[in-house]
């Protein structure tokens, strides 16, 4: 008898544990309608992915009139450019969606300057984040060989936790369609300089920080000029002074590179002011800039930094 109450209170217990749990999932809140655009772009093919909580209809829009109501579609846009992709999705909760901006096999050229339908031009602005960039310094030979006894890449941040220069990756730089270009070099008035070329320049007068001058580098006064333009060449052969070519000069084929007008730059202020751009994605490109290091080689590239710019949003 004892057992035969032992086992009838068991399942009392049991079922009303049981019941407990269904009347829970009874009552507990669906999650919300939520849907945000995830995608990977190679060339003009895109594979969009969303990803969705409690939804039960999608419907994408890719921006070039073409549209699909699959959750996870992959698109191949005809012709290269900018698009404004949506989705719109719709479930237990209600409606959400989500938008993203996307630059589809696009030239260099509309990558460095932004949409030109819109002309607002693009600004960039120098990254510290140079490991993922493949950033390090270089010698200017033709190769760019790694300099001795430095890193590559070159540690996250490094103007700032190890030469105390961090101000240069503030100064912002706008290239329009137009070829309009504006340089700001924020409250400090000053860039990023070649310590030899201000020697040589002014005798060092401008020189505000001189932290890196054993790597040759330095923070100098400079006065953005008030109507720069830059053009971009493509594809071209790009002659300079240089103390490792065949009679005092270097010739390297086949670049894409950015010169400017009047006294501007880009990046690094030193004798060669104009730059190779050696990679460009539509957030991030990466430059050659030139430099003067060694006092017995004046007027003569020695040096190149190989530095990484980010799209400043």
């Amino acid at each position: 008898m004892k057992k035969n109450l032992q086992l009838y209170f068991g399942i009392l217990m049991l079922s009303a544990i049981f019941f407990a749990s269904c009347n829970d999932d009874d009552e507990r809140p669906d999650l919300p309608t939520t849907a945000y655009i995830h995608y990977s772009v190679d060339d003009k093919q895109v594979a969009f992915t969303a990803l969705a909580n409690n939804v039960t209809s999608y419907l994408w829009d890719f921006g070039d009139g073409q549209t699909s109501t699959e959750a996870n579609p992959v698109h191949i846009y005809e012709i290269g450019g900018y698009y404004s992709i949506s989705l719109s999705v719709t479930g237990g909760t209600g409606e959400a969606s989500d938008d993203v901006y996307l630059a589809i096999s696009l030239p260099p050229f509309e990558l460095l300057t932004g949409d030109p339908a819109t002309g607002n031009g693009k600004k960039w602005k120098l990254s510290s984040s140079h490991a993922a960039g493949g950033d390090y310094f270089a010698y200017s030979d033709a190769n760019f060989t790694v300099v001795d006894d430095t890193p590559k890449p070159l540690p996250d941040g490094i103007f700032s936790t190890e030469f105390g220069m961090g101000d240069i990756y503030d100064d912002e730089y706008t290239f329009f369609p137009d070829g309009t270009y504006i340089h700001d070099v924020k409250e400090d008035e000053a860039t990023f300089s070649g310590y030899l070329y201000q020697q040589v320049a002014n005798g060092g007068a401008d020189i505000v920080n001189a932290n890196g001058a054993s790597y040759g580098l330095c923070i100098a006064k400079y006065t953005p000029d008030a109507e720069a333009t830059f053009t971009f060449t493509e594809g071209t052969n790009f002659t300079t002074p240089s103390a490792f070519g065949s009679g005092g000069q270097i010739t390297y084929s086949n670049v894409n590179m950015l010169e400017f007008s009047g006294t501007e730059f880009i990046g690094f202020h030193d004798m060669e002011r104009r730059v190779i751009l050696n990679s460009i994605s539509d957030t991030r490109m990466q430059l050659i800039m030139f430099m003067q290091g060694s006092p017995s080689a004046i007027g003569y590239n020695t040096n190149a930094l190989l530095l990484s710019f980010e799209v400043v949003n």
